[in-house]
Parts: structure tokens; C-alpha cells; sequence
């Protein structure tokens, strides 16, 4: 493989839309986001009304790549060889002792070698993305609040949690104004939204003046993401892109195969008609990779045209566009924002600081306290041990099905669509496909050896 990535020699850009191109002002979004499935655990199932109550502190149990088994209520930390670097129960973390008592060194029960295995299943839940994570938070508090009323030792709230999210993100909530999360995103889009900066509006355009073909692939339903693109990229944003695919239902979008989901028309936001195949440019629900690849084909001329996605979820976009598409991927990886000498990048222009009340959550994307890095890790309890540095699983799915990382599109955007980004390959350095820094803790551990 090449060792270098051009966006020149793509024929075909796609796009994810939240926390790809629609960056959200994380510690605004996390508390409404947590709050939507608290309240609906307190008001409609009968849990206790502590969970409501968020300091500040609390949002540092918050870590991209845990993973919660759902039986025990424990969260875990793994390292890339599938042994458990750091765990807890619910929000109470597993002292050195009780860690190698409970995991002991061993492979996770659940851990399959290839870095690809499921990331939902009945018995875990692993959190990959900024709308799962304040949810680890509160499941962490539930599996508190159980195990100290009801002394419980075996967790079945899960489907309560699955009841939440049909209540507050089915594909009707948008449009029947039913929940928290979508009235509050109307009612004041600016406290939680970023625009995207010109920049990249002006990248999008050259991109798509270059002869690029632009795509939009969205698991938001179709009302959302307008609400969405409005805000961010103004009302004359379909005009970039020449495909706009919502409710996209990923990764099933990629991976199911043979039995794909077939596209549907739109209108006025609801679907309309199921088609047998895709024969033209426009706005679509639902689909799949194989029948839009044709229409690629069709546009391009090419018999292979060469596909990139930005995205933002290791789990919906970057390894299934990989693994079964075979898509270059650049993954949007805001822990690249918060990671430089632990200075967390302004998450808000200042002009907006003290104008909104309430527990503030710190910005999702910087290093917690409780689980250290998200890259790599000691196992608890033999730090000083020369050799107990693990890359997590997590950091090495990264370097395996990512061509790219970037904090941002916006890090991108001013750089020549022919500039050669060094990608991640067994044959360059493990943090090769870092753009524009490796994090720095990765940087300071290079001779770090994968066990």
C-alpha cells in the first residue's frame, strides 16, 4: 500500500454529519443529552431522582472506548491484547487488588482478536461516540444507585435505556416535538451547534469545483439533519453535496450484505417508495453501500472509483466503510483537540462563557482523571513495572482501519487537495497517520511494542 493519502486521487468524498461535519459545543450537549434519558428513567420507570444531579466532577468518569458489561455493571478499559487495563463498578473504580482478582490479566471474556468484533451485543455496550458517552455516565450512576438500594448483584436496566432512546431519538421525535433532546436543539440550535467556519465551506466547494463527487451518509433522520446543515452551512447546502443519504441506518449500511436495505424517496421528510435500485443523484433514506457504489460508478465512468468518509464513530462509519466497503476512512478524533500539554482547546467562543447556567460537563474530548489516556495505559497497579505500557484496543483500531486522524475537518481545510497526509500502514510508524500531531503521549512512547 502507498504510503501517502491525497484527497486528489479520490474520486468520490463522503461525509458523516454529527461530530464530522457538524461539530457540537460537547459541554452543552453532553448535560442535555444525559438529562434526556435521566429524566425519562425518573419520570416514566420510577428510578431515584439522584440521578437529575450532575456536579461538574462527575462528567471526568466520562472516556471514549469503555465498555460496559451489562450483566455485572462493570465498565472496563482494554488493551489492545484484550486484557483489562483499568475497570470499575458503576462509577466506583477497581483498586489494583480487586482489578487482577476480577480480570486477573486474562483476555476479556467477550474479546475476539480481530479489532473488528461487535461493538453492541447483548451482554456489553461499548461507548465509541460523543452521543453514547453521557449515557456511560448515567448507566454508571444506575448501577450505583442499584447496587446501594437493592444490594443488586446481576443489572437489568438496559432495556429501560432502550426505552429512552425510542422515546427521545425515534425517527418521529423531531417532527412531534416529543422528548428533550430535539424541542431544546430547536428551540436554541446556537448553544449547542458550532457553524462550520468558511473554510471549510470554501474547502467543500473546491472540493466539489475539483469534479469531486460530494456525499452526505447520516444515521439522523432527514429533519434533523436540514435543522442540522441549515445552521452550520447555510440554507443553500444541498447544492454541495450531490448525495444526501439520512436515517442511513449505519453500520447496517455498510455490513449488511447480502440482504441490503433498499433506498427510499423522500418527501417532506417521509418516505415515500422503496427502490430496487439507485439510478440518480439526490436525497434519499435508508439504502446501502453496494447499490450506491454502482451509482458511483455510473457518475464517475470508473469501474472502481475511489471512495474516502469522514466520520466520527470507529463503530458506524470508520470500520464499516473499511471492512466491508473497502473505503479509505479518515476518522474525526476530537481527543486530538484536547490533547497537546493538556491544554483542552477553547470549546466556546467567549462571548458565549457565563451566558448559560448549570453543571457545566468538562469537554468530553479531554483526558480523564478516573481512566487516564485514550491511546495508552498502564496496567493498574504495576505502574512501576518498565514494561506495563499497553496501546487500548481502542488505539489500535485507529492505526487499523483509519487511513487518517484528524481533530477536525477544519485542521484540513486550508491545506491543497493534492497535500500527502502520511497514512497509517504496517510499513510507517504507529503514529504515521496522526494529522497534524500525533498525541503527545504516543509521540513520548514510540518504541512502545504492541504485546
Amino acid at each position: 500500500m502507498a504510503q501517502h493519502f491525497s484527497l486528489a486521487a479520490c474520486d468520490v468524498v463522503g461525509f458523516d454529519l454529527d461530530h464530522t461535519l457538524c461539530r457540537y459545543n460537547l459541554p452543552e450537549s453532553a448535560v442535555l443529552i444525559y438529562n434526556s434519558f435521566a429524566q425519562f428513567l425518573v419520570k416514566e420507570k420510577g428510578y431515584d431522582k439522584e440521578l437529575l444531579t450532575v456536579t461538574p466532577e462527575d462528567w471526568d468518569f466520562c472516556c471514549k472506548g469503555l465498555a460496559l458489561d451489562l450483566e455485572d455493571g462493570n465498565f472496563i478499559k482494554l488493551a489492545d491484547n484484550g486484557t483489562v487495563l483499568r475497570a470499575s463498578h458503576g462509577t466506583k473504580m477497581m483498586a489494583p487488588e480487586a482489578l487482577a482478582e476480577e480480570y486477573g490479566g486474562k483476555e476479556w471474556k467477550y474479546f475476539m482478536s480481530d479489532t473488528g468484533m461487535a461493538c453492541r451485543s447483548g451482554k456489553y455496550y461499548f461507548y465509541d461516540n460523543y452521543f453514547d458517552l453521557p449515557g456511560a455516565l448515567l448507566c454508571a450512576r444506575v448501577v450505583d444507585s442499584l447496587t446501594k438500594n437493592n444490594g443488586q448483584k446481576t443489572f437489568d436496566f438496559w432495556k429501560d435505556i432502550v426505552a429512552g432512546i425510542q422515546h427521545n431519538y425515534k425517527m418521529s421525535a423531531f417532527k412531534e416535538n416529543c422528548g428533550i433532546y430535539f424541542p431544546e436543539i430547536k428551540r436554541d440550535p446556537g448553544r449547542y451547534l458550532h457553524t462550520c467556519p468558511e473554510s471549510v465551506k470554501k474547502w467543500l466547494r473546491q472540493i466539489k469545483n475539483a469534479g469531486k463527487i460530494l456525499l452526505l451518509i447520516t444515521s439522523s433522520h432527514s429533519d434533523y439533519c436540514r435543522l442540522l446543515c441549515e445552521y452550520i452551512l447555510g440554507n443553500d447546502f444541498t447544492d454541495l453535496f450531490d448525495i444526501v443519504i439520512t436515517n442511513a441506518l449505519k453500520p447496517g449500511f455498510f455490513s449488511h450484505l447480502p440482504s441490503q436495505r433498499p433506498f427510499w424517496t423522500l418527501e417532506n421528510d417521509e418516505e415515500q417508495e422503496a427502490l430496487p435500485s439507485l439510478d440518480k443523484p439526490g436525497w434519499y433514506s435508508q439504502g446501502n453501500a453496494v447499490h450506491l457504489y454502482e451509482l458511483l460508478k455510473k457518475m464517475t465512468g470508473k469501474s472502481e472509483p475511489k471512495v474516502v468518509y469522514f466520520g466520527d464513530s470507529m463503530h458506524s462509519d470508520i470500520f464499516p466503510a473499511r471492512h466491508y466497503s473497502n473505503w479509505e476512512t479518515v476518522l474525526i478524533l476530537e481527543e486530538l483537540r484536547g490533547d497537546r500539554d493538556g491544554k483542552p482547546e477553547e470549546s466556546e467562543p467567549l462571548e458565549k462563557k457565563g451566558k448559560y447556567e448549570g453543571p457545566k460537563a468538562k469537554p468530553l474530548n479531554t483526558l480523564s482523571k478516573k481512566w487516564g489516556s485514550f491511546f495508552i495505559d498502564s496496567v493498574s497497579g504495576l505502574e512501576n513495572m518498565e514494561d506495563s505500557l499497553f496501546y487500548t484496543w481502542s488505539c489500535k483500531r485507529i492505526s487499523t482501519y483509519s487511513t487518517i486522524a484528524i481533530p477536525s475537518i477544519e485542521a484540513i481545510a486550508e491545506l491543497p487537495l493534492d497535500y500527502k497526509f502520511s497514512r497509517f500502514s504496517s510499513s510507517n510508524s504507529k503514529t504515521a497517520g496522526y494529522y497534524p500531531n500525533p498525541p503527545s503521549i504516543l509521540s513520548n512512547n514510540e518504541t512502545l511494542t504492541a504485546k
